[in-house]
């Protein structure tokens, strides 16, 4: 498997991502919190894509993973009560990580929370940040177990989403 960054060509299966995401999340099988047409789609990744923020794991030509990583936090960043002060160029963002519901279960969302971590180094961030929505319990537990502390619940809207308790997570390297 190999993480890098996405092209245009990769949009489509990122989507297609996200969209099987949205329908295990209709089955009852995952709850993230997020919703159908509205966070994350298809403009989700084109806009990161454009930005030069979006990562993708591949395997034989498969997309299995995507993720935003960038140095924004945002103004809901701005609310929540970090543990670790840090100048905004010392600061890398994990966003919108997802792995295919195909794919599950085979430590590849540790694997792309390790890459992130090697590229905040390499770009002189030592200060990590991301974020979830309260009920997926999934993700807090993996991130809980990479070593990152929830610092933060902040009640927003968040990408669209009303009624998000949003989990704050840090970790400083």
């Amino acid at each position: 498997m190999i993480i890098r960054k996405a092209t245009a060509a990769d949009i489509d299966a990122v989507a297609k991502i996200y969209e099987e995401i949205h329908g295990e999340e209709a089955l009852g099988k995952v709850t993230t919190g997020w919703l159908k047409g509205i966070y994350p789609v298809k403009s989700t990744a084109q806009n990161a894509l454009e930005k030069d923020w979006l990562f993708v794991a591949e395997e034989n030509g498969e997309i299995l993973s995507a993720a935003i990583i960038n140095k924004y936090q945002g103004p809901i960043y701005e609310e929540a009560t970090w543990e670790f002060e840090a100048d905004e160029e010392e600061v890398m963002v994990l966003h919108t990580l997802v792995v295919s519901p195909s794919s599950k279960q085979q430590g590849i969302g540790t694997k792309m929370v390790a890459f992130y971590e090697q590229y905040a180094a390499e770009n002189g961030c030592h200060e990590l940040r991301m974020d979830t929505n309260a009920r997926n319990t999934i993700a807090r537990k993996l991130y809980k177990k990479l070593g990152y502390k929830e610092v933060s619940i902040v009640p927003c809207v968040f990408n669209g989403i009303p009624d998000v308790n949003l989990v704050c997570l840090e970790k400083h390297l």
